[in-house]
């Protein structure tokens, strides 16, 4: 039977409707898993906030409880060397450097059309000849909607589907937002977003914040971004009714040729907030590109791989350290937490290791 096909991106009046969706996402998966757990054992863990997630996105044993839905890719990163004088981490040095990656919508459910979310994510993980690597998770996002674990699993409590409409109940996510005045950014942020019809043209980015070092062991606070090339051909348009148009696109588009971005570092001023990514630095920060991302091949993440990395975002080479941003521990334990689940849940999936997918 053929499936009749509309076109997914949304019209301009959609936005109020794209404004919900994007709390609902952000509370009951998070964009690209900022998610807690650095509390203390008794007053939040790793295990209660995955639970939280998960009975919001839905049970889909040997998934990831976030970003269910995904496609593997891989190619390189090219870098210019202008990032040596701030690193010490090989990746910057002058050189190619190869990358294993995986383009991704928010949510649990592996099966959501792509046009259910307003929100990409992009992970990397840098396989560097020394045998160090850097793990990143990135989201074409400006800012993240709260400061600390404790805040995001309360807002993924807000943001619960009420059971008799599928959705979160406005109230009480309204309730939630009027209580912490530093989302603000985000809810002015998100009224406006709507979901892409292709994931090459995203500019993805860190949110939190890090540290280089460099020789003279000098720290240098920033966050980094994709921003992407001139893409190869295609019209990115999706077919009709076709609820995944991504990795077709995708496909589509490196059938053509290499997708390309630009990896740059945004450098904080003395006194930007280094430890809150729910502040934006000022678009006049010092920024330095330190190379391209060349993105050759893609897969689907049932056999591709992607598919058993845990793109932990506190796995960094020397050169490149954690800020003290509370969200960073805390997803790092929480991605644990979610890797173990899914990776002990595929191996009883009845005659197979890996879990069955539809369209990653």
């Amino acid at each position: 039977m053929t499936e009749k096909r509309q076109d997914p991106r949304p019209p301009a009046h959609a936005a109020g409707r794209w404004a919900l969706i994007g709390l609902a996402v952000v509370g009951a998966a998070a964009v690209f898993g900022y998610v807690g757990g650095w509390l203390a054992p008794e007053r939040l863990t790793p295990k209660r906030i995955i639970n939280a997630l998960q009975a919001n996105g839905g049970d889909y044993p040997g998934f990831r409880r976030n970003h269910a839905k995904g496609i593997c890719v891989t190619g390189r990163f090219e870098s210019n060397g202008e990032l040596a004088k701030y690193s010490t981490a090989a990746v910057f040095a002058p050189g190619s450097t190869p990358v294993v990656g995986r383009l991704a919508i928010p949510g649990g459910n592996p099966y959501a059309g792509d046009s259910s979310a307003p929100i990409r994510s992009f992970a990397l993980r840098f396989d560097m000849a020394d045998g160090e690597q850097w793990r990143t998770g990135m989201n074409a996002m400006t800012v993240f909607p709260v400061s600390d674990p404790k805040a995001f699993y309360e807002l993924t409590v807000a943001t619960h589907p009420d059971p008799s409409t599928g959705k979160p109940d406005p109230a009480k996510a309204g309730a939630f937002f009027k209580s912490h005045p530093e989302s603000a950014a985000f809810l002015d942020w998100i009224k406006t977003a709507k979901p892409s019809a292709s994931y090459v043209p995203e500019t993805y980015r860190s949110i939190n914040a890090f540290y280089l070092r460099d020789a003279q062991g000098e720290r240098h606070a920033v966050r980094w971004m994709l921003v992407p090339d001139k893409g190869p051909e295609g019209d990115g348009g999706a077919a009709a009714g076709d609820t995944d148009y991504l990795a077709a696109d995708l496909m589509k588009r490196l059938g053509q040729g290499p997708a390309r971005w630009h990896l740059q570092m945004v450098f904080a001023n003395p006194g930007d907030p280094v430890d809150d990514a729910t502040k934006i630095w000022p678009d006049d920060r010092r920024t330095v590109d330190a190379g391209t991302l060349v993105i050759d091949a893609a897969e689907a993440q049932a056999d591709g791989p992607c598919r058993d990395v845990n793109y932990d975002p506190t796995i960094l080479p020397r050169g490149i350290e954690v800020s003290g941003d509370p969200l960073l521990a805390a997803r790092s334990s929480a991605y644990a937490d979610s890797y173990l689940r899914r990776t002990s849940e595929e191996a009883h999936v009845p005659g197979t290791a890996r879990p069955k997918e539809a369209h990653p």
